[in-house]
Order: C-alpha cells, then sequence, then structure tokens
C-alpha cells in the first residue's frame, strides 16, 4: 500500500509523518528559522580576518576565538540541517494526480520518498550541510606558518559565497511548503511583518560584513602598492606569522616609514590614499578592533544605512571592484525595499482592513445623511449604533462566518455561545436539550443603543427578544385608552414580544403578524438575542408536542402582557370591593336614620328619600363612568402549549 488517505496514514505501520502534521508543521516552522539564524552566522566568518599591530608592525591576521566560536555555532545549526534531511525521507507527500479534489492521497512508499527528495532539493541540502567552513578553521588552527592566512582568508570568502547560494535559494521552498501545509507562515499579522523586517535586517548584516571583508581587502591593496615600490619586498610580510622569514626586519621599516604615512589616517582626518566608500571603516578603526559586538554593530549599521538610502551617500573611487559593489548594493537596496514595503503592508492591511471598511463606512453614512439633509438627532444616533456595532463585533459578520461552516459545527458553535444565555432565561430553563438546541441554533445576535424603539404598540411583531445585557423600558396605554398607563423595566434574562409566540403557538393563526400591546424602548444599550417569526414557528412547533403546563405557567408569570393583565384584573376587583363595601354602609345609615325619624315629619321623609334616590342615581352614573374608565384591560390570548399538529 503505497497510497493513503490522510486520516488512514495512523493505521499503517511504516514511519511515516503526515506533511500536515501539527508536531511537524512546528518542527518546519522551526528548521526555517534555523536556517534563517544559519544564514546569519555564515557572515561572521568574513570578520575573522583582521588588521593587527603586531610589534608596531601591521598585518592582516585571523581572529582564533571568533573563529572557533563561529565554526561552533556554525556545527549546531548543521545538525538541525542534518535533522531536516533525515526528516526528508520520512515525510510523506500528496500525490499530484490526487489533487483534483479534496486533501489528496499520501505517498507512503520511503523509495518514491527519497527518489522524489533525490531529483528536488537533495543536492542543495548536502551542498549547504557539508561542514567546509569549520575545516579551513581547523586547518588553519594546526598550521604553524602565517602563510595560510592569505589562502584562509580566500577559502572563507569562496566557501561561505559557495554555500551561500543553496542555503538562501532552501529556505523559499521550505517555507512555500510551510505555507501550504499550516496555511501560512505567520499566524499573526505582526508575526508577518517581524518576519520581513528580519529578513531586511539579515540582509543589511550581510552586506555590512561583506562591506567589512572588503575594506581589508582594500587596506591590503595599499600595502601591496606600497611594497611594489620597495626592492626585495614580498607580499607575505603582510599576512600575520611571517616575522621568521627573511627580509623582514626590512619590511617592519617600510612599514613604519612609508606605509603608515601612505595608507594611515592623518592626525587632521585627511586620508593619503583615496579609500573611497571603505574610508569610514579605516577612520574609525573597526578593522583592528578585537571586540566582535563592536564590529558587528557598526557595520549592521553601515548595511543597514546605505540598503535603506539605496547607497546615495557612498561617495566611490575608481576601483573597478568598489563600483560594482556599490552599483549591487544600490540594486539590492531597491529590491529589498519594495519587497519590504509590499509585504509588511500586505500583512498590516490585513489587521486594518476591516477597520478600514468601517471608515469608509462611515464616510459613506455621513456623506449620504448629509445628503438627504437629516436632523443633527438622527444623524447621532446613527454614529451611536455603528460605532457600538463595531466595538462589540470589530466588524466581523458572526452570521456569515459561523453560517459557511458545516450543520454539525455550525450547531456545536451556537450551542457554546448560546446555551448558557439561553438557560438564563426563565422560559428556556426546563426544556430538553434538543429543543434548546434547536432554539440556539436559530437565534440571532441583537445589538440596541440607548433610546432606541425597539418596537412601539400597535406595530407587528416580527421577531422575540431574549435580553442578555442592558435595561429596557416596557409600555403600555391599552391602544390609547384615556387614563390607562402601564410602565415596567426589562433586565437580563427578560423577554419581550411574547405576543408571537401567541401566534406561533395558534395552529389557525395565518400570516399577518400580531400587533404589539407594548412600546419597548432601550435605556441603554443592550444586547440580545432575537428570534423572527419564522424560526419562532418552527419552535414553537416542538412547544406544542411537549405538552408542558409547567411551560405555560412560566410563560404567565414571566410575560409582562400577562402581568399587567392580571395587575388591572385585580385593580377592578379590589375597586369593585370597595365600591360594594360603600354602598352596603350608606344602606345601614339610611336604615337607621329612617328609624330615629318620627311620623310627623312623614312628607319630609319621603321629600328626603326622593332626593337621595335622585342624587343616588346621579351618584350611579358616575360609579358607572367611572368603571368605564377603570375596566381592565382584555384577558391575553393564552397559547395553546397542549394543542397538535
Amino acid at each position: 500500500m503505497a497510497v493513503v488517505f490522510q486520516e488512514d496514514l495512523k493505521n499503517t505501520s511504516r514511519k511515516i509523518f503526515d506533511p500536515q502534521d501539527r508536531v511537524l508543521v512546528r518542527l518546519n516552522r522551526s528548521f526555517v528559522v534555523s536556517c534563517i539564524v544559519s544564514i546569519a552566522v555564515d557572515p561572521v566568518f568574513f570578520y575573522v580576518p583582521q588588521v593587527t599591530a603586531n610589534g608596531g608592525n601591521l598585518c592582516v591576521g585571523i581572529g582564533r576565538d571568533l573563529a572557533i566560536s563561529a565554526s561552533v555555532v556554525r556545527t549546531v545549526f548543521d545538525l538541525f540541517f542534518l535533522a531536516r534531511i533525515a526528516l526528508q525521507f520520512r515525510t510523506a507527500y500528496i500525490a499530484p494526480s490526487s489533487r483534483v479534489f479534496g486533501r489528496g492521497e499520501l505517498v507512503i512508499d520511503t523509495a518514491q520518498i527519497a527518489a522524489r527528495y533525490f531529483r528536488r532539493f537533495f543536492v542543495a541540502d548536502l551542498l549547504s550541510v557539508l561542514p567546509l567552513p569549520q575545516i579551513v578553521i581547523w586547518k588553519f588552527l594546526h598550521r604553524s606558518k602565517g602563510a595560510a592566512v592569505l589562502s584562509t582568508k580566500d577559502a572563507l570568502l569562496f566557501i561561505v559565497f559557495l554555500q551561500y547560494v543553496p542555503r538562501v535559494v532552501r529556505i523559499y521552498p521550505l517555507s512555500s511548503e510551510l505555507k501550504r501545509t499550516s496555511g501560512a507562515f505567520a499566524e499573526s499579522a505582526y508575526a508577518g511583518a517581524a518576519y520581513y523586517l528580519l529578513w531586511y535586517m539579515l540582509a543589511s548584516h550581510i552586506v555590512g560584513a561583506f562591506w567589512y571583508l572588503l575594506s581589508i581587502e582594500r587596506v591590503s591593496d595599499c600595502w601591496k602598492k606600497a611594497c611594489s615600490e620597495f626592492p626585495g619586498c614580498n607580499k607575505i610580510y603582510m599576512y600575520c606569522g611571517n616575522d621568521h622569514q627573511k627580509g623582514f626586519l626590512e619590511w617592519r621599516t617600510i612599514t613604519r616609514q612609508y606605509i603608515n604615512e601612505t595608507c594611515e589616517p592623518k592626525a587632521d582626518g585627511d586620508m593619503p590614499f583615496n579609500y573611497g566608500i571603505y574610508t569610514p571603516a579605516v577612520k574609525s578603526e573597526v578593522i583592528k578592533s578585537d571586540d566582535f559586538t563592536s564590529k558587528l554593530l557598526y557595520c549592521l549599521w553601515w548595511g543597514l544605512a546605505n540598503l535603506s538610502t539605496l547607497g546615495q551617500g557612498l561617495q566611490t573611487s575608481i576601483y573597478t571592484g568598489e563600483a560594482l559593489f556599490s552599483i549591487f548594493l544600490a540594486t539590492f537596496g531597491l529590491i529589498l525595499m519594495a519587497m519590504l514595503i509590499g509585504n509588511i503592508q500586505t500583512y498590516l492591511q490585513s489587521m486594518t482592513v476591516r477597520l478600514e471598511e468601517m471608515r469608509v463606512k462611515r464616510r459613506d453614512s455621513e456623506q449620504w445623511m448629509h445628503h438627504r439633509l437629516l436632523p443633527q438627532e438622527l444623524r447621532e444616533r446613527v454614529r451611536r449604533y455603528d460605532a457600538y456595532k463595531w466595538v462589540n463585533t470589530r466588524g466581523v459578520d458572526e452570521e456569515a462566518l459561523v453560517g459557511n461552516l458545516p450543520k454539525d459545527l455550525r450547531r456545536d458553535i451556537k450551542r457554546h455561545l448560546c446555551l448558557g444565555l439561553v438557560r438564563r432565561v426563565p422560559l428556556f430553563a426546563n426544556m430538553d436539550e434538543r429543543l434548546l438546541d434547536a432554539i440556539c441554533e436559530r437565534l440571532r445576535p441583537a445589538l440596541y443603543t440607548e433610546r432606541t424603539f425597539i418596537i412601539r404598540e400597535g406595530d407587528p411583531v416580527d421577531q422575540m427578544l431574549f435580553i442578555i445585557r442592558g435595561c429596557l423600558e416596557s409600555i403600555t396605554t391599552d391602544g390609547g385608552r384615556t387614563g390607562f398607563f402601564n410602565r415596567s423595566l426589562l433586565e437580563e434574562s427578560d423577554f419581550c414580544g411574547e405576543e408571537l409566540l401567541t401566534w406561533a403557538l395558534d395552529p389557525k393563526a395565518g400570516v399577518s403578524l400580531p400587533s404589539s400591546t407594548r412600546t419597548v424602548m432601550a435605556l441603554s444599550e443592550v444586547e440580545a438575542f432575537a428570534l423572527h417569526a419564522e424560526e419562532l414557528k418552527f419552535v414553537a412547533g416542538q412547544f406544542r408536542r411537549m405538552h408542558s403546563k409547567q411551560v405555560q405557567h412560566t410563560f404567565r408569570f414571566y410575560s409582562q402582557q400577562w402581568r399587567t393583565w392580571a395587575a388591572t384584573y385585580i385593580q377592578a376587583a379590589w375597586r369593585r370591593h370597595l365600591k360594594r363595601k360603600a354602598a352596603e354602609l350608606r344602606r345601614r345609615e339610611e336604615e337607621d336614620e329612617g328609624a330615629a325619624r318620627s311620623y310627623g315629619f312623614r312628607t319630609t321623609m319621603l321629600v328626603s328619600r326622593f332626593a337621595a334616590n335622585a342624587m343616588r342615581g346621579v351618584h350611579r352614573q358616575r360609579s358607572r363612568r367611572a368603571g368605564e374608565l377603570l375596566m381592565p384591560v382584555p384577558k391575553p390570548s393564552e397559547p395553546d402549549f397542549g394543542a397538535d399538529d
């Protein structure tokens, strides 16, 4: 079995790695970082040569401590590269013929994997990992003759450049493979921008190290020119460790008398020799410094400054190599600057794209409101809502984001986001898990700013709102009846729009939505979940199959409409009780007064009774009118919790 699907790879007996495995992706990311660091280590070998004052005699030598340190660090990173090469022989790849649809099939045959690796990157990886600089340094350290300085310097220059090409070229397919398997090298925009900025700093480090080495070469050219004018001069005298050679004492005399006057800067800063772009290295004596940190930072600054300015401040001499290096520096800096700006801009724009979209929408909104001459109060409300929505969503369309996911994953996400909030609503607290999942899947987030009218009395109710955070005011006048006013506050875990539930539970209800019996206004910024009419119709079908009296009582208890009806019903009953009690008291008083009066005043009593009856009729008429004013609101329609489909 040479080809398997990715999910079947674990069931095979072969020790083959999945290229999209999380552990392998992390290892590949570490390998990319190690490759970048190793590329930064190689230019350190350019700092190994240095100008040394050996007993007053200037010569080019090799910094032994730096050479040993660079060799050790390079060896450590070569071990990482060897591990990467070994891992390549055990990493499956996707068969090209299976990429028509889906993730494709993995080739797990070790022979095919090895053959593919040999055809593609094995030669480049092998050239990159060969310890040639370490061998050159080791060979120099075990030589006693100073003539090895020149050969060591030239060998390091050639070998580092020879290995630099496959090392740099190998980074691109490695990072491309990482992007292909994990989606991106850097998971955050800041990390991506820092990644390309690191490459720019690395290029500055390489240019600075090469400039340092060329500075020593240019100083050597000046010495060679001075040496050629002295009969019997041998060029090997310019390299440290040759003080035992014949004629060296005469060379020392030339160094002190002639070369110092010809090649070294004067006390006033004048340069007898035109070093061109290498003048700062000679004047600052960075080529004579034993402090590696100071040399590294100075040359890094020089490379960064001239790459950033495209070499505009360089004053070159007529030396051919110097002119070519300056041309390369300007061209390389231009390419790097364009790539740096483009890639960093791409990464940073990925962070600010939603913010920029929000600014464009806000500008379009302002222009539209100005064009339509909206009053200032309406404009402020629009601005307030846009700002509040941005703070809560950060420009992310949550519904579109979740809607593109598979149904099972979408249900689990909705359950995670909404289940705890839905359970806090007493109406849904004791329902089964299946019904709660159905409700959570259909809830939609809703945001309202302060003093926003969510619904007005008499308007069609198109959604039922479950409050998550904030405070709302619910008012009713019972259809505008004179003298009637009821106000209540809705807070966390409350709901409104219960008229829609009554409509949805009625199997005989038509398509016309019910009218709202209350006006609901946000007193603060409100976050809620909305259940729209068509979604509630589906959930209501589940309600009817439950036959739950507990849900019925919970609905009555928390419904603002039922609370208002209950309050007005109790008030009306209490007023009728007071009215009957007052009438009974008046009747008893009249009977007591009639028994106390004499027969002689019968006529007067009859007149008084007549007047009392007349007044009683007036009071009765007034009471009837007052009763009309204090009549309780009609009993709300009760949801049919027990009806079947």
